[in-house]
C-alpha cells in the first residue's frame, strides 16, 4: 500500500476504532470507486454513495471519499448486501460495486482485513451501472413546530392530524386492519 493509501486507511481505522473486514472492503470499495470515476474528497454533494448496508465498510467510505448524512451526500438504501453505488456529479458517470469475493469462512479478524486489502479490487467487486438513478441534492425545509410537543421539525416530516401539525413521534397512526 502507498504512503497515501497508508494515511486514508490508518484515518479510517482511527474514525471507526478499529480495523476489521468490513473496513477493508469499504475501503477497496472507495478507492476503486475512485480510480473508476475519477474523483477526489467531496468538499460538499459532487459525489454521493448510495450504501445497501449500514456495516463497517460505510466509515471508510466517509473517510476517503468525504460522504457524510450530514452533507446529504451519503445515502442508503438498505437491502443487506455489500453494495455501495457511486455517483460523480460533476461527469456523470456512476458505478455500482457489488462484493463479491468473500473471506474464507473461519478467518481470524486480522487475516480476513488482510484478505480484503490485498485483493485487486477487479476480483474483489462486481462493477456495473448503478440500479438507483442520481438522487437530487439534498434539500433545506423549513422547520414547524409540532403541535403535540412543540418539539421543531423539518417540514417534510410533518404529519396532520385532525388538521394540526405533528412530528412523526406523536403522530398516532391509523389503521383498520391492523391487528
Amino acid at each position: 500500500m502507498d504512503s497515501k493509501k497508508q494515511e486514508y486507511w490508518e484515518k479510517a481505522a482511527a474514525f471507526h476504532g478499529h480495523v476489521c473486514g468490513g473496513l477493508a472492503i469499504g475501503f477497496q470499495a472507495a478507492f476503486y470507486a475512485i480510480r473508476l470515476l475519477d474523483l477526489t474528497f467531496s468538499e460538499d454533494e459532487q459525489i454521493v454513495c448510495i450504501a445497501e448496508n449500514d456495516a463497517c465498510g460505510v466509515d471508510a467510505i466517509q473517510v476517503v471519499l468525504g460522504c457524510s448524512i450530514g452533507k446529504g451526500n451519503l445515502l442508503f438504501h438498505l437491502t443487506g448486501k455489500q453494495a455501495f453505488s457511486f455517483y460523480n456529479r460533476k461527469t456523470g458517470k456512476a458505478v455500482r460495486l457489488y462484493l463479491k469475493a468473500r473471506a474464507p469462512e473461519g478467518l481470524e479478524k486480522a487475516k480476513a482485513c488482510r484478505f480484503y486489502l490485498d485483493c485487486p479490487p477487479e476480483e474483489m467487486f462486481v462493477a456495473s451501472p448503478p440500479r438507483i438513478p442520481l438522487p437530487e441534492r439534498a434539500r433545506i425545509f423549513r422547520s414547524v413546530p409540532c403541535s403535540c410537543c412543540k418539539e421543531i421539525t423539518a417540514e417534510n416530516r410533518i404529519r396532520l392530524q385532525e388538521g394540526k401539525p405533528v412530528c412523526p413521534d406523536c403522530y398516532v397512526h391509523y389503521d383498520r386492519f391492523s391487528v
